[in-house]
This record gives C-alpha cells, sequence and structure tokens, in this order.
C-alpha cells in the first residue's frame, strides 16, 4: 500500500473555531496589562479632577487598537524575532570569534532600538516643547530628531557589545556601573551650570528607559544567555543580566554628548551657527493674558448657548433650582400675593461629573494619513532588523552547511510584528498619546487655574483645591499609585520574579521583588510629579538616588546588583513608555514657567532599583544571620 498524505480541510468558521481561544488568551493578557492604567487615569481625571474626558470616542478605539496591536506584535516576537535571536545566540559564540561576536551585538543593539514602539514617542515629543523656553531641546527634538535616535541607538550598540564582552572577560557587573554612573552624574552637573544644556537633561535621562522595551530586552538577554552557555557558564538563570542595565545608561550618555555637540558649535535654534527654519517670534503678552478671565463652571453655571436656547423654547433641558428674591407681600381673598418678585434660575449641580464631553473625536485627526505614517515607520522599524538577523544566520548555517528548519514560522512571525507595530502606533496616536496629554495638562487644575486640555473658548477653570499645596499633594499621590498599579501590571515584572526568586534559591521571594520594584517606581513617578509641580531642577532630584545607589551597588553582592539593575528595565514596558511621558510632557505644558515635562521616566527609573538593592541587603543580612 503507497503511503498517501491526508490532508484535513477547513473552512473559515472551523480555523477560527480552534484558533478563536488562543486569540482571545493573547487578548485578555493584553488586556490584563493595560485596564488599571487606563480606568486610573479616566478614573482620577473625572472624579478627582472633575473634567469630563475629551474624544471618548477616539480615545476608546485607539486603546482597543493598542491592544490588539500588541497581540499581533508579541506573537511576532515569539515566532520571528526571538526565535532568530536565541539560534543567534546559541550559535554565534560557538562558531564566531571575539571581534565577529562583537560587531553583531552593536548592530543588534542599534536595530533592536529602532525597532522599540517606544522610541516613536520621542520622534512627536518635540511638539509640546517652545523653542523660546528650551531652544536646545526644540532643536534636538524638532530639528535633530533623526540624529537623537541615531545615537540613542548607537549608545545601545555599545552596551550591548560592553554587555556582551563583559561575559567573555568575566567582568564584574559593579566596576562597570560604579564609573558610568558617576560620569553621567559629573556630565549632568555640568549641565546643569548652564541654562541652555539644563534643559536637556530630562530628555537624555529619559531616554535610557525608552529603550529597553519588549523588542531590545528578549534579544538582548537571548544573545547574553547564548554566549554564557558556549563559555560553559554552569547557571544560564543568571545569564544575561547586566546587558539591559548597561542598555539603559549608555543612551543617556550618548545624548548628553550630543547635546554638548550642539551647544559647543552654536547649532540650534536662535543660535550663531543654526541653519535651521524656524525662528523664534517675539511673543508680547496681552493683558488678556496676564489676567486671564475665568470660565464659568458649566456644571454650576448657565452658559451663553444655554440662554438663548431657553429664549428660544422657554424649556431648560438640565437639573434647576427656582429662588424667589424680594417681592410685596400681600393676602388677598384668603391667597398670599406675592408681587414685583425676583425669579432666579439656578443651575443645579451634577451630583458626578459628566464621564465624557461632546467632543467624542479630534476632528483634525485623518485617520488615512496615521495608517499611512504607521505602516511605513513599522517597516522602516522592523524590516532592516529582520534582514539583518535573518542574513547573519543564513551565513552562520551557511557556513557550517545547515539549514534554516522554520523558515516559515519567522516569516509569518515578521510579517505579524509589522502589522502589530503598525496597530499600535496608530492606537498610540488616537488613544493612548491623547489620554496621557490630556491627563497631564489637567492635573495641574488641581493645584491652579488653568485652561481645561482640549477646550477650544480659551478660558480657565478654577483650581479644584483652595490650597495650592494640598492640590500638589493630590497630585503627588496620584503619581503614586499610577506607578505603583502599573508596574504591577507589567507582564515582564513577572517574568523577573520567578528568575529571581529561582537565582536566590527563595530567598528573595517573587511577591516581595514584585512590590518592591513596584513601590520603587511609585515613588520614582511621584518624585517626577513633584519636580514639575514645584518646578525644581531635574538634577536636585536624580544627584540624591544616584549618589545613594553608587553605595548601595558597592554594598550589595553581584548577584543582587545584577538583578536589582536590570529591574528598572521592566517597568518601562510598550504601554507605561507613551502614558506616562506623554503625560509628563502634558503637565509640563500646562504648569506655568515649566519648559518641558521630561524626567518623571529617569526618576521612575532609579526608585526600583533603591528599594530592590536595599530590600536585597535586608534578605542577604537575614540569609547570614540564620
Amino acid at each position: 500500500m503507497k503511503n498517501q498524505n491526508l490532508q484535513i480541510q477547513l473552512n473559515l468558521s472551523e480555523k477560527l473555531k480552534i484558533l478563536w481561544p488562543y486569540i482571545t488568551e493573547n487578548f485578555l493578557a493584553q488586556l490584563k496589562s493595560i485596564w488599571f492604567i487606563v480606568v486610573y487615569l479616566a478614573a482620577f481625571q473625572v472624579l478627582v479632577l472633575g473634567l469630563p474626558i475629551v474624544y471618548t470616542a477616539m480615545i476608546s478605539i485607539g486603546i482597543f487598537i493598542v491592544i490588539v496591536g500588541l497581540m499581533f506584535f508579541m506573537e511576532g516576537l515569539r515566532l520571528g524575532l526571538m526565535p532568530l535571536g536565541e539560534t543567534i545566540g546559541a550559535i554565534l559564540p560557538r562558531n564566531t570569534p571575539l571581534w565577529g561576536v562583537l560587531l553583531f551585538a552593536f548592530i543588534l543593539g542599534i536595530g533592536a532600538t529602532f525597532a522599540e514602539p517606544a522610541i516613536a514617542v520621542l520622534r512627536t515629543a518635540g511638539a509640546g516643547v517652545r523653542a523660546d523656553q528650551a531652544p536646545l531641546l526644540f532643536s534636538l527634538l524638532n530639528d535633530f530628531t533623526g540624529e537623537l535616535v541615531t545615537v540613542v541607538g548607537i549608545g545601545v550598540g555599545l552596551a550591548v557589545l560592553l554587555g556582551v564582552l563583559r561575559f567573555y572577560r568575566n567582568w564584574s557587573l559593579k566596576l562597570l556601573i560604579l564609573p558610568i554612573v558617576t560620569l553621567l552624574l559629573v556630565l549632568s552637573l555640568i549641565a546643569n551650570s548652564n541654562p541652555e544644556l539644563k534643559a536637556i537633561l530630562g530628555l537624555a535621562w529619559d531616554c535610557g528607559a525608552v529603550t529597553t522595551g519588549p523588542v531590545t530586552v528578549p534579544l538582548v538577554l537571548a544573545l547574553g544567555i547564548g554566549v554564557c552557555r558556549i563559555l560553559g557558564d554552569g547557571d544560564t538563570s543568571n545569564a544575561g543580566f547586566g546587558i539591559v542595565t548597561l542598555a539603559s545608561l549608555f543612551p543617556i550618555l550618548a545624548v548628553l554628548l550630543l547635546g554638548f555637540y550642539h551647544y559647543l558649535n552654536d547649532n540650534y535654534v536662535g543660535s550663531e551657527n543654526y541653519r535651521g527654519d524656524f525662528v523664534i517670534e517675539a511673543q508680547e503678552q496681552t493683558q488678556a493674558d496676564k489676567e486671564p478671565t475665568l470660565l464659568m463652571d458649566e456644571d454650576r453655571y448657565f452658559t451663553e448657548q444655554e440662554f438663548r436656547d431657553y429664549l428660544n423654547s422657554g424649556d431648560l433641558d438640565t437639573r434647576f433650582e427656582v429662588e424667589y428674591r424680594g417681592g410685596d407681600k400681600q393676602l388677598v381673598n384668603g391667597e398670599i400675593v406675592v408681587s414685583d418678585v425676583q425669579v432666579v434660575l439656578k443651575k443645579s449641580p451634577s451630583p458626578i461629573p459628566a464621564l465624557a464631553s461632546d467632543d467624542i473625536w479630534n476632528p483634525e485627526v485623518n485617520i488615512g494619513k496615521d495608517v499611512q505614517a504607521s505602516l511605513i515607520a513599522s517597516i522602516r522599524a522592523i524590516v532592516p532588523l529582520s534582514l539583518f538577523l535573518l542574513a547573519s544566520l543564513w551565513l552562520i548555517l551557511y557556513l557550517n552547511r545547515e539549514k534554516l528548519k522554520i523558515a516559515q514560522e519567522i516569516t509569518i512571525g515578521i510579517a505579524f510584528a509589522v502589522v502589530g507595530m503598525t496597530l499600535f502606533m496608530l492606537g498610540l496616536s488616537l488613544g493612548l498619546t491623547p489620554l496621557g496629554s490630556q491627563l497631564g495638562g489637567n492635573i495641574p487644575t488641581a493645584f491652579a487655574s488653568l485652561t481645561p486640555w482640549g477646550t477650544e473658548h480659551g478660558g480657565v477653570v478654577a483650581a479644584q483645591f483652595t490650597s495650592e499645596t494640598t492640590g500638589k499633594i493630590v497630585a503627588i499621590i496620584f503619581g503614586f499609585f499610577l506607578g505603583y498599579g502599573a508596574t504591577l501590571a507589567e507582564p515582564a515584572l513577572n517574568a523577573l520574579g520567578n528568575t529571581v526568586e529561582k537565582v536566590t534559591v527563595g530567598a528573595f521571594r517573587k511577591s516581595l521583588l514584585m512590590h518592591s520594584v513596584a513601590f520603587g517606581v511609585g515613588l520614582g513617578i511621584a518624585a517626577g510629579v513633584t519636580k514639575i509641580a514645584f518646578n525644581l531642577p531635574l538634577v536636585n532630584l536624580l544627584i540624591p538616588p544616584y549618589a545613594l545607589l553608587l553605595f548601595l551597588t558597592w554594598k550589595s553582592s553581584e548577584e543582587f546588583v545584577n538583578f536589582g539593575w536590570d529591574s528598572a528595565g521592566v517597568t518601562t514596558g510598550p504601554i507605561t513608555v507613551p502614558l506616562v511621558l506623554a503625560m509628563g510632557l502634558g503637565v509640563g505644558a500646562a504648569v506655568p514657567g515649566v519648559s518641558d515635562g521630561f524626567g518623571i521616566l529617569a526618576l521612575a527609573s532609579v526608585g526600583p532599583i533603591i528599594t530592590v538593592l536595599s530590600v536585597g541587603l535586608i534578605v542577604a543580612r537575614v540569609k547570614r544571620e540564620q
């Protein structure tokens, strides 16, 4: 009997029935990582600030697209980029000299940075920066955006190269961190003494958080694990640690050096050698700007439009109370008659603030152009990296006379990654960025009279709290719980907790690590809000914690330094970074006297390292005393 290849033919509905549980599981996994932060932001604006959500339909659709995009993107990583990275990480060190491995690591770091979803935020972050307040920062984000992204990529490439070389040379991570952080602090102090350079500090330190996302971290870890296996490191559970830390430090150095370069060459908007098209125009402050007219709270007072509608129809389509003022009261034929009375209709405030405003969609949004821009950006980010990985793997396999066995799965994975990143970037522009910017622009209404985000009439609303200090404290508390809750929802933190518990043989439990990291991120974001609310210099909030970190790093064991510093990387996920960055820029644009809102991500990154290393020292001491 001849063997026959039997193929089962399924129609579309049968295929969907088989795939539906898998699709649902992946969708719910992404929803789980995003629901808390979205609900928390919306609830704070509606219930605490008393302001409705603007563009609710657009934001809701955008968030849904983000979830679907992340679902495709993460599946694309699993099927395409991750197998490529893991295969190369396992084969490359065995068949390639050291210089070849280091060159591959350098190019991989650059390519992975360009493919990071959050890197797109840097390309749009310059819109809220005023050239007259921060000329150098404005130019970096608008005139030199390509240079900015390139030097960040080069910084990550050098970090991955150094991280791999560290495994070959068996260098201590502590001995690398201490001089690098010291250098960063010295450069930051120098920059802080100059008004132009001072403005770029927040951007530089935030770039360290933007680069360690869902593409860079797994790829460089796969390479690190492969190298450690070839080098004979028996404890592969601890392999790969440290590269993520270096990948978050070198971009800071790269951006600072780029800023110094343009400053020393007088090549930024308003300077002598500036060759750009932007011109700073003198902005005269009118009397209306100096003394803004208070916009009546539409929840308590009738508007001109409502008054006109009342004149036309005689009816009020809202809750109101009737009050009688004055009048001559007389008893006439057993009836009390009040003449010459003034009848006052008073609007009754709603017991619960409105959830959504009447503006459900931004009319300036062009879906067609946004889809096209997102697709082009996704292809530019994913395809070159994939081609580089495929070409490297093909060359390695060709030299060893082997064949790529999972070519079809990898091709599907790359396609999924492109589709996923396209949807993610589209959803980012429709949903996450407007939501974060909106809340950021409205948070200052807790302590200052400002124009609410998205309003076209140009009026202002009074501060929610009579005491400015109380309002600022409320905003700071909001920042803490935002960081704490959003961090616990990050899937990467759960994976790190399992690894750390295994490495420490249960001494540092998963739950303890997760809450330590979340607490540190909460403190960091609270510090970032404090910086903007009180308009504090960023360097005053960076130097003390990093000085403390240098001490804690020196006192901690190599084991705790490895995952303690890497814990900052897992807090900067694809959801947290765009939202927190957009929120920070929104707050910075709304608070008088603040030129930008950068710095929150930097403080959110340093917080968990401090808490993890501190708890690690306590755990190590308890373990020794047992």
